[in-house]
């Protein structure tokens, strides 16, 4: 049966992009029921995202909505609107993404749904928070790694700040989202009443800096950018090796004894100028100078093999097609054949077994008769829905 514990779980995701997706997606593939509910007119934005796509889907939304059943609907009309509530009357969860202010003006906020459901647990997922000047604004990850200060500490040193190459603040958000929903489930088999929670994409930014942003207050001293090194530990960053890249990460000075061993160089660890971490911070650039010449020497394997049998962590640079191909990753079985398309798995293992998708992300629509009928929507109910184009 595979690892359950959300079985018998109904999860109503009004959400579009990646981070509530992201968190609904999780929900299901540990067992829980989610509804995605989209606009009828095209669904989730994240459709049309692309390239890459897998049919008419674009690989974003296929990445962030496996095991998920799709209910075409539009909260524009009452009539939808009303058979959105029905459903959330026998809901454990909703997670909506709504523009700030929508689910309100809709008649679809906590106190609403809380009043007609008091055991449901509601998430909202914002981009600024509830309160605060920006609370109103629209956000999507690029703008949160921009006003959030990720920019500001990603990229090289002499040049302009990058965005992370990842969407880490939409899917830190939606794991945020998850463990809070857990957790409130939780609290709910004890105390028999749901809760209100509320994440957002800035918040998340702000929690993605722990160190910067305690360094900052502690010193008063802004941290930049230094490439895919670490201010506060050298060496600890990627150095050209003769026919690549590779990432050192050199965390005490009995590791740098070491390292500096594995490079045939083992009077730099005695130098007062490299012997101790401060010390080699102090003096970085001319460190770095001295390792990079050495490394350039030999290819990146002869070095791995190298600092591996040293204890001395190391790790090639792989773009996505080789990372894809790689051994451990086969290993794992991270890497989910659903058919039309593979995707990521769930991170996460239970009794050794992997936690996978349990099918693929729906089409546009796909589930709206099955679930209506479901919320106790007849045949021709849900014929005469589709006809004034409530539904499709």
């Amino acid at each position: 049966m595979g690892f359950l514990p959300l079985d018998g779980l109904r999860v109503l995701d009004v959400t579009s992009s990646l981070a509530g997706p992201y968190c609904t997606e999780i929900l299901a593939a540990l067992g829980a029921d989610v509804v995605k509910v989209e606009r009828p007119d095209g669904g989730d934005d994240t459709r049309s995202w692309g390239p890459p796509f897998v049919g008419d889907a674009g690989a974003m939304f296929l990445c962030a909505n496996a095991s998920k059943r799709s209910l075409a609907l539009t909260l524009a009309d009452p009539v939808g609107l009303d058979a959105l509530l029905r459903l959330a009357d026998r809901a454990d969860v909703f997670v909506q993404s709504l523009r700030p202010g929508l689910a309100e003006a809709r008649g679809l906020g906590y106190g609403v749904l809380s009043g007609r459901n008091p055991r449901l647990v509601y998430c909202s997922i914002g981009s600024f928070g509830p309160v605060g000047p920006l609370r109103e604004q629209p956000g999507y990850d690029p703008l949160m790694q921009a006003i959030g200060g990720i920019v500001s500490v990603t990229g090289e040193p002499d040049r302009p700040g990058v965005r992370a190459g990842a969407s880490l603040v939409d899917q830190s958000t939606g794991l945020w989202a998850a463990l809070g929903i857990l957790a409130a489930l939780h609290e709910r088999d004890r105390i028999g009443e749901g809760r209100l929670l509320e994440v957002s994409l800035y918040e998340t930014t702000l929690a993605l800096l722990p160190y910067h942003l305690t360094g900052y207050l502690a010193t008063g001293e802004t941290p930049g950018r230094y490439g895919t090194a670490y201010p506060a530990i050298v060496p600890y960053q990627v150095f050209p090796t003769r026919d690549g890249e590779l990432m050192i990460a050199v965390g005490n000075d009995r590791l740098f004894a070491a390292f500096c061993d594995a490079l045939g160089l083992p009077e730099l660890a005695a130098e007062p100028r490299f012997a101790t971490n401060p010390a080699r911070v102090d003096n970085r650039e001319e460190l770095v100078r001295i390792l990079g010449d050495r490394l350039r020497e030999e290819a990146t394997e002869t070095w791995l093999e190298r600092l591996s049998r040293a204890g001395v962590p190391a790790a090639p640079v792989q773009d996505v097609a080789q990372v894809a191909g790689h051994e451990q990753t086969r290993a794992l079985g991270i890497l989910q054949d659903l058919g039309p398309y593979s995707t990521v798995a769930l991170p996460l293992s239970a009794d050794g077994e992997r936690v996978l998708h349990r099918s693929p992300a729906p089409a546009l629509g796909e589930h709206t008769a099955e679930v209506l009928a479901e919320a106790g929507y007849s045949a021709n109910e849900i014929a005469e829905l589709a006809r004034r184009g409530v539904v499709r």
